[in-house]
């Protein structure tokens, strides 16, 4: 038997060594130095679901990177990124055209294939809205593996989620919409209000969400893409913006660049501002977030087509309601929150689908991120402050 008094030394020494450790713990940096803006800029309404997007999956029920098993120099980045940025994920691996069946590539039509690098792109993406239908999950965020983000990724979301929640539900106690454009899943109103522009400063009280932080009427959510266009007065699309001006994550209009034209965002808004909208004329599929609901709907109207062209294309006839395409609830954010990211090094290693640039990249980047994650990696491990990419002038 030990001494009581033993007893008593034995525990006195437990508990001063506890609070030790937890005052060593306490002081120890971690991957959110006091420099990073991670309380939201509206701190006062992250209410009820919206405190989901500080989880470890941003808010989604589920992560998704798709790559090719052999680009193991990606997978080493994204893995870093995603462990400095608290997120957890699952990969699909990437698919090589040229190894798919041909009896298993959708035809209604003779064409020319597309080529092999954008064949397999779209299987591979189409495997991921496969697995997302099979295993019945709510909500999932798929990521190509050269994505990169900015560090204050769920301050972004944060407010993304406000603004698809003013474009989309419904105001509170009443059965009508701020944009009043609106419609789920049907051709736009004719309002004679013509383009919806709300102030994310000034948005209206809406319902509760009781779905997702993002709403509970979208399909799909276009956050990394490499151009996009608002829905005009004359598109069959819902016409509400939310305008968020002075946000600090938004480099200067001189640093944004789009491949879609024209780029409204660049040409008629003031330096460092953020728009919401739903998705038209969309480029590139870096990144994106679809419901159960959305995956389905994508599995009937493109992995079960014709695949005449890239699958980002075919992503835009979906959200445009084109190509026989019925009317889903795409909503798009600019500039976008997820970018490519380009290493130093042989400008061949950039792309799996188009290798035949040549030359030499002399420096690393990630367009439009002003706190790269990928960027300030050493910085984030060491505590420090974040290096601006794109600082004011």
């Amino acid at each position: 038997m030990i001494p009581r008094q033993s007893l008593a030394r034995g525990v006195g020494a437990l508990a001063a060594t506890i609070v030790i450790f937890w005052l060593l713990l306490s002081h120890v940096p971690t991957t959110s130095p006091s420099t990073w803006q991670h309380g939201f800029t509206k701190a006062g309404k992250a209410r009820g679901l919206l405190n989901d997007i500080n989880n470890h999956t941003l808010g989604f029920q589920q992560i998704f990177v798709l790559g090719l098993p052999e680009r193991t120099d990606r997978r080493d980045a994204i893995t870093l990124n995603t462990a400095l940025s608290d997120l957890t994920f699952q990969f699909i691996d990437g698919v090589q055209g040229d190894l798919i069946s041909d009896k298993a590539i959708p035809k209604e039509s003779k064409h020319d294939k597309i080529s092999p690098g954008a064949l397999g792109c779209w299987r591979a993406h189409m495997n991921a809205l496969q697995e997302i239908v099979r295993t019945n999950v709510s909500t999932a965020l798929i990521l190509e593996d050269d994505a990169d983000w900015d560090v204050r990724i769920r301050q972004q979301l944060h407010d993304l989620a406000l603004s698809t929640q003013a474009l989309t539900q419904p105001l509170a106690g009443k059965d009508s919409y701020a944009d009043t454009s609106y419609r789920y899943r049907q051709p736009a109103k004719n309002s004679r209000d013509g383009t919806v522009s709300l102030d994310f400063n000034d948005l209206p009280e809406t319902a509760p969400v009781t779905f997702s932080p993002y709403g509970d009427e979208w399909d799909l959510l276009w956050m990394g893409h490499c151009g996009m266009q608002m829905p005009s007065e004359h598109s069959s699309l819902p016409r509400g913006r939310v305008v968020s001006e002075d946000d600090e994550t938004v480099p200067a209009r001189e640093h944004l660049l789009s491949y879609v034209k024209p780029y409204t965002l660049k040409n008629e808004y003031p330096d460092h501002t953020r728009v919401v909208h739903h998705a038209y004329e969309g480029l590139c599929l870096l990144a994106y977030a679809v419901t159960q609901k959305g995956a389905q709907e994508i599995l009937r109207e493109i992995a079960l087509k014709d695949p005449t062209t890239p699958v980002d294309i075919m992503m835009r006839w979906f959200c445009n309601a084109e190509r026989g395409r019925r009317h889903h609830n795409c909503l798009a954010i600019q500039p976008p929150i997820f970018n490519p990211h380009r290493t130093r090094g042989p400008k061949e290693d950039t792309s799996n689908i188009d290798s035949k640039w040549d030359g030499w990249w002399d420096t690393a980047e990630t367009r439009m991120t002003r706190w790269s994650v990928r960027l300030n990696a050493d910085r984030i491990i060491a505590g420090e402050e974040m290096e601006d990419q794109f600082p004011d002038t």
